[in-house]
């Protein structure tokens, strides 16, 4: 059964506020069960909770647009049954907690109205890439916590202020052909996280963003509550970030198992693949296959002290680090069990595999790799850019592979340097306090 929204009081005019006509759709459609239709039109409107048994379709040409506006939206921080909540200012578009059976589809757009919080700072000496300015409260566009067999399709995410599409303890989960078209500038403007969830699939999406792609984590809230994270599969996106295209991590409070990536294209990202052990978790059973296209280094802001604006990433295929956290003792956990092969990547710095001492990288094996280090933006490289951690961003020498504290590790394939870098990439390997290591190519 139809619920259409206009029926209930909304105006699509994208000036009056729409929150209460389409909250009313929704709450009568759960119900029965049923579809919360929105039709071509502008709808401006404030968090809208989301119901058991409730599609929420979009129709071509419908627009539902935040009002960005503090008091109209959900504050799921601190409605959260637990102990610190990681939300920012904590508040969001649409919501879902305790439910199951939702869908949120169609061929329409909801907009979070990034711009309106983003500004350029204009400290990166005029490159304008790094990231930008942050003013005033930013919501996450979509969160959904316990949401049992969701599904995600056709929708276009834009102009996220925040995370987009935050699935925190969700099951069954079905992500399929979205569009997040976000700024890629845009600061903490992921684009999907999956945290703690179980038996999820992403596939056929396109998504543009500045912060993180697609993440996948273990926050501690969420592990506290729903366990591990594990069973993910990624397939067939294609994916801009001026982070990490997919990353695994940082946040690690749970274990992370059984990912695949695979038939994947990146694009102008500072990371194609990361892998990050930072809180106790352990990363293992990692396989990513079949990704071309090419990373490349973002200018750096540069203001005097700390929190200069600056992208995680200076242009690696591969980066796997396990080390603690700045000011942290606590042990970052362990990845192991990682497999990549044919992957084929443009590139401007090294393949990066740091553990430490007292957190070794286990059991790495990067096949079939066809990797070709050629400059590609202004920035040379001479960088390892370990942050968030206590080693952070130093100079140091680029080769082709760097491994530390890395145990059982293969990389084979075509292993290249362009002329433009040849100056500058001159080891094919720098392997230290590695064990059963073997580099070819």
């Amino acid at each position: 059964m139809d619920y259409n929204i206009l029926d209930y009081g909304a105006v699509g005019d994208g000036v009056k506020k729409c929150t209460e006509a389409i909250q009313a759709a929704v709450d009568a459609c759960s119900k029965t069960g049923g579809r919360v239709v929105v039709p071509a039109g502008k709808y401006l409107s404030g968090g809208i909770r989301l119901r058991s048994d409730v599609e929420l379709h979009l129709e071509n040409g419908a627009e539902l647009i935040s009002t960005l506006e503090k008091e109209d939206m959900i504050d799921f921080a601190s409605e959260f049954e637990g102990e610190g909540m990681d939300g920012m200012d904590g508040g969001c578009f649409l919501f879902a907690r305790h439910e199951k059976n939702i869908i949120i589809s169609g061929y329409g757009k909801i907009d979070g109205r990034g711009r309106e919080v983003f500004y350029d700072g204009d400290v990166d000496n005029g490159f304008h890439e790094c990231p930008l300015f942050v003013k005033g409260f930013r919501p996450r566009t979509t969160y959904l916590e316990d949401v049992e067999n969701l599904t995600v399709r056709d929708i276009t995410f834009y102009d996220a202020a925040f995370w987009t599409l935050h699935m925190a303890g969700c099951r069954n989960v079905m992500v399929d052909g979205i569009r997040i078209l976000n700024d890629d500038r845009g600061p903490n403007n992921d684009g999907i996280d999956p945290d703690c969830c179980k038996n999820v699939v992403i596939r056929g999406c396109i998504i543009e963003a500045g912060d993180d792609a697609i993440v996948v984590k273990a926050t501690g809230p969420m592990h506290e509550k729903y366990g591990d994270c594990e069973n993910i599969v990624i397939q067939g996106c294609t994916m801009h970030s001026r982070d990490s295209a997919l990353k695994i991590g940082t946040e690690t409070w749970g274990n992370i198992r059984n990912i695949i990536l695979s038939d994947c294209v990146v694009w102008d990202c500072s990371r194609g693949v990361s892998i990050w052990s930072r809180d106790g978790g352990t990363i293992s059973d990692i396989t990513i296959h079949h990704v071309t296209g090419n990373t490349r280094r973002y200018a750096d802001g540069v203001i005097p002290g700390q929190g200069a604006p600056r992208w995680w990433g200076k242009g690696e295929p591969v980066f796997l680090s396990s080390t603690k956290r700045r000011g942290s003792d606590r042990i970052p956990g362990k990845i192991s069990g990682v497999v990549m092969d044919h992957i084929h990547l443009r590139s401007e710095s090294c393949i990066f595999l740091g553990g430490e001492d007292y957190a070794p990288i286990e059991d790495i094996h990067l096949e079939n790799m066809d990797i070709l280090w050629i400059q590609q933006s202004p920035h040379l490289p001479g960088v390892f850019d370990e942050q968030p951690s206590e080693r952070d961003v130093y100079a140091h020498e680029i080769p082709c592979v760097y491994a530390r504290s890395v145990n059982g590790l293969t990389v084979s394939g075509r292993l290249r340097v362009d002329d433009s870098l040849s100056g500058v990439i001159q080891k094919k390997q720098i392997l230290e306090n590695c064990e059963d290591a073997e580099i070819e190519g």
